[in-house]
């Protein structure tokens, strides 16, 4: 490289280094003044981007959506009424609803200890109880539907034809034919075990080789049951949503109105049962489920033509 061209690259560098900032007089030529209005101006920058920043991050929470926990029962997850209500409700109120399914006995649990902020459930004695110590605000029918004896097609007992369900439950025990319990302190555990103890029986299944106590939900009975090709008590609208798929099955009693009804209420939880308890959306929703919008949803309801649940809120 020659020396002349080293001379030029030396004289940019230093007119680079003297050169003022874009827009800006250099140093040497900066009054006070000029000074003072470019720090105004950068702090008004600074303070324009914070305003900014806080109300994009106002908006943004304002907009979020209030979280819930929903504690119902299998036969509302298996049936598919969840999957079919939960997204109206959250849309309607900008709603995040978690949903723990599980029997009502445990349901009822989760209120009582402010790990659930509603509750969908279907044993009634419990939930009065429930109400009578405070751990709800309140409670109201929403809906119902009913049981039913599923049993083997061969029906070994042969209760088919029977209208006393407490007969077919003294005869499916006298029978010692298979029978599926839930055994989960579900709504419909407690129903069967009525059932057994208005028989005057008691099968155990220490005892009792063919009483099989699952400790599953709704479904899950069903699809053993299927298996075992075993009696079972189950309620009608999860029964309709998995019937196509439990071929070793049928219904073998229904239509016993004085024991078969099956219903389900809706309690918001106590705030004072924990801190996190979320009342604002719990109540939203219970008041939804006995609106005339919730009920005329609930009764659109259907899987294989069948309506699964019925309205009465009270």
């Amino acid at each position: 490289m020659s020396e002349e061209t080293n001379r030029n690259d030396a004289d940019t560098k230093k007119a680079d280094e003297k050169a003022p900032a874009a827009g800006l007089p250099p140093p040497e030529k900066r009054s006070p003044r000029t000074m003072a209005i470019v720090a105004v101006a950068l702090v008004a920058i600074l303070l324009v981007a914070a305003v900014a920043g806080v109300l994009l991050y106002r908006t943004s929470t304002e907009n979020a959506p209030q979280k819930m926990v929903l504690a119902t029962t299998t036969s509302t997850q298996d049936s598919g009424l969840l999957d079919y209500l939960i997204p109206k409700f959250d849309a309607k109120y900008n709603i995040k609803t978690s949903v723990v399914s599980v029997g009502s006995g445990q349901a009822l649990a989760l209120g009582q200890s402010g790990d659930a902020d509603v509750l969908l459930v279907h044993s009634k004695a419990a939930e009065l109880d429930f109400i009578a110590k405070g751990y709800g605000m309140w409670r109201k029918d929403v809906m119902y539907n009913w049981f039913m004896i599923i049993g083997p097609n061969e029906d070994p007992a042969q209760i088919k034809g029977m209208n006393d369900t407490i007969a077919a439950f003294r005869t499916i025990y006298n029978a010692s034919a298979t029978f599926c319990s839930r055994g989960d302190n579900s709504g419909t555990y407690t129903k069967e075990l009525g059932y057994w103890k208005k028989a005057g029986v008691s099968p155990d299944p220490k005892v009792n080789a063919w009483y099989l106590n699952l400790s599953q939900g709704m479904g899950e009975t069903l699809t053993t049951s299927n298996e075992k090709k075993a009696y079972t008590l189950s309620d009608s609208a999860t029964w309709y949503s998995m019937s196509q798929n439990l071929p070793n099955l049928e219904i073998v009693l229904e239509g016993d109105k004085t024991n078969l009804l099956n219903q389900y209420g809706v309690i918001p939880v106590n705030a004072s049962n924990g801190p996190h308890v979320h009342t604002g959306p719990a109540l939203k929703f219970a008041n939804w489920m006995i609106s005339p919008d919730g009920q005329a949803i609930i009764a659109k309801y259907e899987r294989g033509g069948k309506q699964l649940f019925f309205p009465n809120a009270s």
